[in-house]
């Protein structure tokens, strides 16, 4: 038996499957992220979410916790503060009672979700954006770098840059489209000024709030708005980039067909689809781009699998996809 863990900021998701691509169990508890604008107790708050969740879903499929042959843990912020990584790879011990687990970023389950856990990259766009990917062995992270300064082409990023197009629409440094006027009725604004009071006080510049404006650039550029297409199409370029660095820091050869796919809710959007995958097939290198396979938490559970020497055979994931609901909602820049 196999467990998966993909950690979030707003929820936490727990699957145990066995070695025939059965998911035998399944589990929600709070989300994992320890710190920034919704840290809730530290490491600490880690273990209570895990003891809730690894409890519940055991219990569901009515085994003990030694009886889990491996895990895998992706947690939200893992690695970020150096400080705490020996914390959080203790945590799920402290919980298993056993050491058969390894944790990491929750961005990995992103990958083994998308990818089956094979050679290959994932780019993840949700309230920020990143990538991994693994060849040989070796992972390698590109982007996730904050919403301040980086998770270019995540929903923050589309949010902000839509904010700053209003900015300058009211000002009249561009021509007015209906950006404005949607951002003005979805945030009841009474004057244009008072979106500095709705983002900077009401909402304390908080992220996730921020992020949910994204939704809207793609309602404007339906409209007509062509600065709103602009952003949505310079989302997908961005994300573009990403892979592209990350197949360049993973030594594939320029001949070499290399594998991709995506998760994160950013990538609802026909727009920002459609210009990521043509900036991929215009690019130098080649690309097969694929729709994702798992959740992040049956790609967390099949990434157990394959650290514990047991990868599942084709048979098995065969029978894995028929039971296991695709989505590309994000991870955690939630983080993702």
């Amino acid at each position: 038996m196999f467990l998966g863990v993909d950690g979030g900021g707003t929820k936490t998701a727990f699957c145990l499957i066995d070695g025939a691509g059965t998911i035998r169990a399944r589990a929600l508890a709070e989300g994992a992220y320890y710190f920034g604008d919704n840290a809730t107790g530290g490491v600490d708050h880690v273990v209570r979410v895990l003891e809730e969740g690894i409890g519940a879903v055991t219990e569901a499929a009515g085994i003990k916790r030694a009886d889990i042959e491996h895990a895998f843990l992706g947690l939200p912020g893992y690695g970020e503060v150096p400080g705490d990584v020996a914390a959080l790879d203790a945590a799920p011990g402290r919980v298993l009672h056993h050491q058969r687990y390894a944790s990491d970023n929750d961005m990995i389950c992103g990958w083994a979700g998308s990818l089956g856990a094979v050679d290959g990259i994932n780019v993840i766009s949700g309230t920020g954006s990143m990538t991994y990917g693994e060849r040989h062995g070796r992972g390698v992270r590109t982007g996730g770098w904050s919403e301040l300064f980086s998770d270019e082409g995540s929903a923050y990023w589309i949010a902000a840059r839509a904010l700053n197009v209003f900015s300058r629409m009211s000002d009249g440094r561009l021509p007015e489209g209906p950006l404005a006027g949607v951002l003005r009725r979805h945030l009841a604004l009474t004057s244009d000024l008072e979106v500095i009071d709705v983002v900077l006080n009401r909402w304390q510049g908080h992220r996730s709030k921020i992020a949910a404006l994204s939704p809207l650039v793609g309602e404007a550029a339906g409209l007509g708005d062509t600065e709103a297409a602009v952003i949505l199409t310079e989302a997908g370029r961005e994300l573009a980039l990403l892979v592209d660095s990350a197949r360049r820091r993973l030594d594939f050869s320029p001949d070499e067909s290399v594998l991709v796919s995506y998760s994160g809710g950013v990538f609802r959007s026909a727009a920002v689809l459609d210009a990521f995958t043509t900036a991929l097939r215009s690019s130098a290198t080649t690309y097969e781009l694929r729709q994702p396979q798992f959740e992040p938490v049956v790609g967390a559970a099949l990434y157990a699998a394959k650290l514990a020497g047991s990868p599942l055979g084709p048979a098995a994931l065969t029978a894995l996809r028929s039971t296991s609901e695709i989505t590309t909602t994000e991870n955690r820049h939630d983080t993702a």
